[in-house]
């Protein structure tokens, strides 16, 4: 990302200041290498490396605001209200995408969608969409059991991990008896890709 931006009213140092007001440092940390793999994916699938850049320093914002506030701006940005029955792991996405709308001027909804949905997916992401929730799903420190497999495919395809980490995600939440949020299983249905199919 430059100094000055199409995309945001933040020069890149004004917007790191901005996270690290915001996030702990293990969160910050988390945030650069996300950035990091966003931006070789990026160039590997062709994607600005601009977008790539903001929507990837954006997509955890919000990721430690208190509860009370983010179901404020739930409730007062009209945002789906069953959002309010899942927490902060499903919101944060949504609440940062307003935040970056409406508080820093970021207007192009490629970018919105991907702070938006890097957690959850939905049925029709774009290629910067994929990117984000791919390199918040694979970056460096992750070390869960499936995450090798995960790195594996993204050399491949976007697709096939973002079917994958969905089969995942849904797997552990039905192992912890958590509730799931409806969009994930609906990037599960999308993406899901049999034996014969994968890579």
């Amino acid at each position: 990302m430059t100094q000055t931006s199409l995309y945001i009213k933040l020069s890149r140092e004004e917007l790191l200041e901005l996270i690290r007001e915001n996030l702990s440092q293990k969160r910050y940390d988390h945030v650069l290498r996300v950035e990091k793999i966003g931006l070789q994916l990026a160039e590997q699938y062709g994607e600005s490396l601009e977008k790539t850049s903001i929507a990837c320093l954006l997509h955890d914002l919000k990721k430690q605001e208190d509860d009370q506030t983010s179901r404020q701006t739930i409730i007062s940005e009209n945002l789906p209200l069953n959002l309010l029955d899942f927490g902060n792991s499903v919101w944060h996405g949504p609440v940062a995408a307003v935040y970056a709308e409406k508080q820093l001027d970021v207007s192009d909804e490629d970018i919105l969608n991907a702070i938006k949905n890097h957690t959850v997916g939905s049925e029709h992401m774009s290629v910067l969409e994929k990117i984000v929730f791919v390199a918040d799903y694979i970056e460096p420190a992750r070390s869960f059991a499936a995450v090798e497999k995960a790195r594996k495919l993204a050399e491949e395809s976007l697709d096939a991990v973002i079917g994958y980490a969905s089969q995942q995600t849904l797997k552990n939440l039905l192992e912890s008896k958590k509730k799931i949020y409806p969009q994930t299983i609906l990037t599960y249905n999308k993406y899901l890709m049999t034996e014969s199919e994968e890579i």
